[in-house]
């Protein structure tokens, strides 16, 4: 697939209001991330690790107020969830002039804490988020949610990308107990789609 013979490429290298990759913050990051980095793969492998790790994660603390998924902002934070951290590495991306979009799904999570079953009454995440990034002359799925010091605490095994191949979450933990199951696919948006996500909480999490 080339750039070429498919869509304008040139919405996914947009800033928006959400994927500010024109901030200060999100320039600032993207290059001391990528300084001397070798192509566009090398570009998104860094980024994608940049945000896995330095970026904790955190399902704890989710505000429904469109400022709180501002990437600039989920950056100077330093914590976020899933869908927050796709964001930031969907704008990284972007200001590397990497075409980056957003993709959520439904999943479900059957090594949640029993703090967080609690809170949310399931074992379901919906909208999750991830990251598609365009390198290679094609369309990559990369999960940057759990940060590796995460991953070593609950025994979950850490998602490596090498900007060929999709990085999804894994289906067992190290121990072989199911871990991740992807239940139903929303698609791809060229923008963070807020409303959409607010409405799915809210019918989900009342």
């Amino acid at each position: 697939m080339k750039k070429s013979e498919t869509e304008d490429f040139q919405t996914y290298l947009k800033p928006t209001a959400f994927i500010d990759s024109d901030s200060p913050e999100i320039v600032s990051f993207t290059r001391t991330h990528t300084a001397g980095a070798r192509g566009d793969i090398e570009k998104g492998v860094r980024l994608f690790y940049a945000v896995r790790d330095g970026i904790r994660y955190d399902p704890y603390n989710i505000v429904l107020r469109p400022e709180a998924f501002k990437a600039s902002i989920i950056l100077k934070k330093g914590f976020g969830f899933c869908v927050a951290k796709a964001i930031v590495l969907a704008a990284a991306a972007r200001a590397a002039r990497i075409p980056s979009r957003l993709g959520f799904a439904d999943v479900r999570n059957h090594l949640s804490t029993e703090r967080l079953r609690r809170i949310m009454k399931t074992d379901v995440f919906v909208f999750h988020g991830y990251t598609e990034l365009f390198l290679d002359d094609h369309w990559v799925k990369v999960t940057p949610t759990f940060n590796i010091s995460l991953c070593e605490r609950f025994g979950v095994k850490t998602l490596e990308f090498d900007g060929r191949k999709d990085s999804l979450l894994h289906s067992y933990d190290t121990k072989g107990n199911r871990h991740m199951e992807y239940i139903h696919d929303h698609g791809v948006f060229a923008d963070f789609p807020f409303e959409r996500l607010v409405e799915a909480f809210r019918r989900n999490y009342p």
